[in-house]
């Protein structure tokens, strides 16, 4: 069969919870706040032998697996040049110098991410790239793109979509 195929994988099971705030407009910083984000990702491709794009089951588990490394945790933006990020084995300090800001936190509830803000787009990117590298070893040869929308409250979504190369 010829054309051009999509999955898409969205479960109770493929969303995390978390706290962040962003930076904005230069010198703006948003109060330290979570949610509840719901995670989803669609494959696009031509069926492979057993007339799948991808199986199912296994795309599920890996993009679980994908967002249990952010959930309840404290996600930072580590390229952010707004932000001053110190860690150590004990802790995290962020400082926004800006509005004199400074958290601190515990360093096994923070995740730091290379990305320069923790919108949602940003996240999207960012879940891509995890979901790329761990389905790394599986026959995905018949992958032509791959999209992940990240919605961090009812009504509010983010999409990242890539060619599968």
């Amino acid at each position: 069969m010829t054309g051009n195929y999509r999955i898409r994988v969205e479960k109770d099971t493929t969303g995390f919870s978390a706290a962040h705030f962003i930076t904005h407009d230069g010198d703006q910083c948003e109060e330290l706040h979570g949610h509840n984000y719901r995670v989803a990702v669609s494959v696009e491709g031509a069926l492979d032998e057993n007339a799948y794009v991808y199986n199912f089951v296994p795309l599920k588990r890996t993009l679980r697996e994908v967002v249990n490394r952010i959930d309840h945790k404290m996600l930072l933006a580590e390229d952010n040049p707004l932000l001053q990020i110190e860690a150590d084995e004990q802790a995290v300090t962020v400082t926004y110098p800006a509005k004199r800001k400074r958290y601190v936190f515990p360093r096994a509830e923070v995740v730091l991410l290379p990305i320069p803000n923790t919108t949602a787009e940003m996240l999207a990117t960012w879940l891509c790239a995890q979901l790329r590298e761990s389905l790394r070893g599986h026959d995905t040869r018949h992958f032509r793109a791959i999209e992940i929308e990240v919605e961090e409250s009812a009504g509010q979504r983010a999409f990242y979509h890539e060619a599968w190369a």
